[in-house]
């Protein structure tokens, strides 16, 4: 079985990320074959994807993956796939906080969710960790609306606002159970708050933290060094063996430079984020809340409020994030919302390269 020679797909930017999203009943239940039609479909592997709808790079090479909830805490549920580029390789093992602006929308479309007049709220199962997120988008008429005047980061213009809001995570938010960990003879702090990632001081580094993402990329040393802090990490924290994974992420930290509470440098995993990834991002704001953490003396933490702007190459990303102690005396995340918008590219029917063996 090969799949099928065409598919129903709506193409849609979500946060600085763009992807294929597809219903469940949609494509093929077995997860080989379903994979192997999604290569097809993205165009991989190959470094340009110029034969499908990846753009040539890990953040337009996507897979949004939407049902109806298994369980009554959500109305959908959500399975994120992140295809690889130059490889035939399609991996489900973290979850996507920018393709999540996208989800709610499109369960409106696809009608598995009723628009409201005005606004409309869609709760979330994330099906690759198990986490629940809340996203309200406008719905004038009982229709999804992408125009607005909210701007993000890394998005040129505007359009409308999807405000997603995760509820407290169970999880620690140490994974290793310590605020500072020593690895591969550098001091990071691992947190996880919706996606596993390690801290970690610029200057440990011997770079800044401020440079573009593609000279960071064409630092063999550093990605060498980073590749060993990577492995040694996933362990500590309790992910195994990450050698053929993206998580966790790996993110360098220096002083803000515009005002905001943290420059930051995301590694995934070796390829450099133009942004940051929304969970990506809940993870650094929580971590900067930890006292003790390797933020310490490197972070500008608002005096009041739970609101944080988090630098990135491409702008910042603004989040509300607040922890606490929980009862057995471990910490966890209180409150996460981030403010992101999401828009519909095409809606339609692709058509995947036809498996080898020849050409319709």
């Amino acid at each position: 079985m090969t799949g099928p020679t065409e598919v129903r797909c709506m193409l849609m930017r979500g946060g600085t990320s763009k992807g294929a999203y597809f219903l469940a009943d949609d494509l093929p239940t077995e997860q080989t074959v379903r994979d192997e039609l999604l290569l097809r479909i993205m165009g991989s592997p190959d470094p340009r994807q110029i034969d499908g709808l990846g753009g040539g790079h890990p953040l337009t090479s996507k897979v949004a993956v939407v049902s109806p909830s298994a369980g009554p805490e959500a109305d959908v549920d959500y399975l994120f796939l992140q295809v690889a580029v130059d490889k035939a390789e399609v991996s489900d093992r973290q979850n996507c906080g920018n393709l999540l602006a996208g989800i709610g929308p499109f369960a409106v479309e696809r009608g598995l969710v009723r628009a409201g007049t005005d606004e409309t709220s869609v709760r979330i199962r994330m099906v690759n960790s198990g986490d629940f997120a809340t996203a309200t988008f406008p719905t004038p008429d009982g229709r999804a609306d992408y125009g607005g005047d909210t701007e993000i980061s890394g998005v040129p213009g505007s359009a409308a606002a999807v405000v997603i809001e995760f509820p407290p995570r169970k999880g620690e938010l140490l994974p290793t159970g310590n605020v500072r960990d020593t690895v591969a003879g550098i001091e990071v702090t691992c947190v996880d708050n919706g996606m596993p990632t390690v801290l970690m001081p610029a200057g440990a580094l011997a770079v800044t933290g401020q440079e573009d993402p593609t000279d960071l990329e064409g630092n063999r040393e550093l990605t060498a060094r980073l590749h060993d802090i990577r492995l040694a990490a996933g362990r500590l924290m309790g992910l195994g063996d990450v050698t053929g994974t993206t998580v966790p992420k790996l993110t360098l930290l220096s002083a803000p430079r515009h005002g905001g509470a943290v420059t930051t440098r995301t590694f995934i995993p070796t390829r450099v984020h133009t942004s940051i990834g929304v969970l990506g991002a809940a993870s650094v704001a929580a971590g900067l809340r930890i006292e003790g953490s390797v933020a310490h003396g490197i972070a500008a933490l608002p005096a009041e409020g739970d609101r944080l702007r988090i630098e990135h190459p491409s702008g910042f990303t603004e989040i509300e994030s607040s922890i606490e102690h929980a009862p057995d005396g471990g910490l966890r995340a209180r409150r996460t919302a981030v403010v992101r918008t999401a828009r519909k590219i095409f809606d339609g029917t692709v058509f995947p390269v036809p498996p080898t063996g020849g050409r319709s």
